[in-house]
């Protein structure tokens, strides 16, 4: 019974001990968080034309990819554009994909990679390198930062711009995005995180 009794209380303990990070580091967690979700099953194509796949318009700044195709990812409804929706969903599909350098596929991705290859599906073409990323936009401030926008670090130790991500959340002052990190691949992180409340350097806007 004593036995029982502190194997119960151990329980607890760990329980009460366990972290509560930002990080995400999975689609199935991230689905749970409500920032990505599931691919809807493809739709049937018509009878007259099975060969052809439906394309992608091409976005612009005015443009905000209303056109639904084939390949939409379904997301939770608010106020971020349909295409910014598609861009989170798309970067979250490769949650837990390894990092490789000059990676841009499922197979290993750096972390201006996975924001060309992700923007790219959309016919957005970004430069290759972070620092040449961060060139581009428009520069937003803290308090006006959203969803879809690209942020940046310079975590080199340099004052050289050499990281990218792209915003997932904001809630107050903290913000939330996708990027690939070396150690960990393709996961969400956080700016309360202090590696990346240190190096933390600017959020542009391409969309």
């Amino acid at each position: 019974m004593k036995n029982i009794a502190l194997s119960l209380i151990l329980i607890v303990f760990l329980s009460s001990c366990k972290s509560k990070s930002s990080i995400i580091t999975s689609k199935t967690e991230a689905e749970k968080r409500g920032i990505y979700s599931l691919p809807q099953s493809k739709k049937v194509i018509a009878k007259n034309d099975r060969t052809t796949k439906p394309s992608v318009p091409k976005s612009t700044k005015k443009s905000k990819l209303n056109e639904k195709n084939e390949d939409d990812f379904v997301v939770s409804d608010d106020d971020t554009s349909y295409l910014v929706k598609q861009l989170i969903n798309t970067a979250a599909a490769n949650l837990g994909a390894n990092y490789k350098s000059g990676g841009t596929t499922p197979e290993g991705y750096d972390c201006s990679g996975l924001m060309y290859a992700t923007f790219k599906k959309f016919d957005i073409v970004l430069p290759r390198s972070s620092v040449d990323m961060a060139k581009i936009g428009e520069k937003i401030s803290t308090d006006a930062i959203k969803k879809g926008d690209l942020i940046f670090f310079k975590t080199n130790g340099r004052n050289v711009i050499n990281h990218v991500g792209m915003v997932v959340e904001i809630n107050d002052d903290e913000i939330k995005f996708i990027h690939s990190s070396t150690q960990k691949g393709v996961i969400i992180s956080s700016t309360k995180e202090p590696y990346y409340e240190k190096s933390f350097t600017q959020v542009n806007r391409i969309l």
